[in-house]
C-alpha cells in the first residue's frame, strides 16, 4: 500500500505560472473529470524517506495520535518529520465543519479521549523537541468547543517538556471568549488562528467560520497579553491588494506572527485552485508585512501554518518577553 499522503502524489512536476483559470469573485468547481493541473517548477517537496521519519511515524501511531500532517495531506510532511517536526491534532480526526479547502474529514466525532493529553506529552518528550505545534479539529459538539481538552493538554506538555516553546492553533470557538481564556490561562507560548482566505472568499471557503469572529478572537488573546500567530492561503481567486489589506488590518491587531502560502488542491472534491502565486510575489508581501510593523513572516509556495515553526523558538521567547 502506498503510504505517500495524497498531495504529495503529484509533486514534484513542472508546469509554468499561468493562472489555472482568470481569477474570479469566488472559488468555483469544475468538472469531475478535469485534469489535475501541472504545478510550477517552484512547487516541490520532499517524499517521505529516511530512518527519522518512519521513526517519528512509529511513535505516533504508537501513541495512537493523529497529525495534521497526515489528516490534511500536508505536502511539507517528509521534509518536517525528517527532522522531527510535526503538527499533533487533538480531539480526534473527525471535524464538524466542512472547510472547502481542508482534506481532514467532516462528520460526526467522538468524545473526546481523556488519556490524548497525556499521549501527546509522552510523545512530545520522547521526540526532544525545543518547539512545537498542536492544533485540533472544531468541535462545535462540545459547549466548550473542547477548550478544557486544550487546558489539559497543554498542562500535561508543560509538565513532561517543561523546556519546550508550545503553539497552539486553535478554532475559533463559535467567538466564545471565556473558551479562548480556558486555553490562555493553561500557558502556551503561541496563541494561533488561521483566517485562511481574504473577507471576500471567506464564507465559500471556510463555510462555518467568520471573518468578525476570527478578528475577535485573534484581538482578544492579544488583548490578554499572548503572541498571536495566523495565516492565509493564496490562489482561491483572491486579489493581491485584498491581502496586502488583510496584512494592514493584522499589523493594526499587533498580530506577532503571519504565514502566506499556496493553496494546493488536496483532491477533486475541494475547491479548485485559481492561481499559483509565484515566489517573487510571496517575497514582496513579506517585505511589505514586515514593513507595515509585523514582528515575524513566513512567505512562501509550500508554507504552512506550522512550516518552520520548529526553528522559532528563540523568536518566540523573545515576542513573550517583549509582552510582558
Amino acid at each position: 500500500m502506498d503510504s505517500t499522503p495524497q498531495a504529495l502524489r503529484h509533486l514534484p512536476v513542472l508546469g509554468n505560472s499561468r493562472p489555472i483559470s482568470e481569477p474570479t469573485s469566488e472559488p468555483t468547481s469544475e468538472p469531475a473529470n478535469e485534469p489535475r493541473p501541472r504545478h510550477p517548477a517552484w512547487i516541490k517537496a520532499r517524499l517521505p524517506s529516511g530512518k527519522t521519519f518512519f521513526e517519528v511515524r512509529e511513535l505516533v501511531q504508537g501513541q495512537r495520535l493523529h497529525t495534521v500532517c497526515e489528516s490534511a495531506s500536508c505536502p511539507n510532511i517528509g521534509e518536517c518529520w525528517s527532522r522531527r517536526a510535526l503538527t499533533i491534532m487533538i480531539l480526534g480526526n473527525i471535524c464538524t465543519r466542512s472547510c472547502q479547502f481542508c482534506d481532514v474529514p467532516t462528520g460526526r466525532p467522538l468524545p473526546p479521549d481523556p488519556d490524548e493529553p497525556r499521549r501527546v506529552a509522552l510523545a512530545l518528550k520522547e521526540l526532544g523537541l525545543r518547539h512545537t505545534v498542536i492544533t485540533c479539529v472544531d468541535r462545535d459538539d462540545l459547549k466548550d468547543g473542547g477548550a478544557a481538552h486544550w487546558a489539559e493538554t497543554i498542562r500535561q506538555v508543560r509538565e513532561h517538556c517543561g523546556q519546550m516553546t508550545l503553539e497552539v492553533l486553535t478554532g475559533d470557538f463559535k467567538g466564545n471568549t471565556a473558551d479562548v481564556d480556558t486555553v490562555l490561562a493553561a500557558g502556551p507560548d503561541v496563541f494561533a488562528h488561521n483566517l485562511e482566505t481574504v473577507p471576500r472568499l471567506s464564507r465559500q471557503v471556510r463555510v462555518q467560520a467568520s471573518y468578525p469572529r476570527s478578528y475577535q478572537i485573534l484581538a482578544h488573546a492579544k488583548s490578554r497579553g499572548a503572541v498571536t500567530k495566523t495565516g492565509l492561503m493564496l490562489g482561491l481567486g483572491e486579489e493581491l491588494d485584498e491581502v496586502r489589506e488583510v496584512l494592514r488590518e493584522l499589523a493594526g491587531l499587533g498580530i506577532d506572527i503571519v504565514t502566506l502560502g499556496q493553496y494546493l488542491r488536496p483532491s477533486k472534491s475541494h475547491l479548485p485552485l485559481q492561481c499559483y502565486v509565484t515566489p517573487d510575489e510571496f517575497a514582496q508581501l513579506r517585505q511589505e508585512a514586515l514593513a507595515l510593523g509585523i514582528p515575524h513572516v513566513e512567505s512562501g509556495p509550500l508554507v504552512r501554518s506550522s512550516y518552520h515553526a520548529d526553528g522559532q523558538a528563540d523568536l518566540i521567547r523573545r515576542l513573550r518577553q517583549a509582552a510582558r
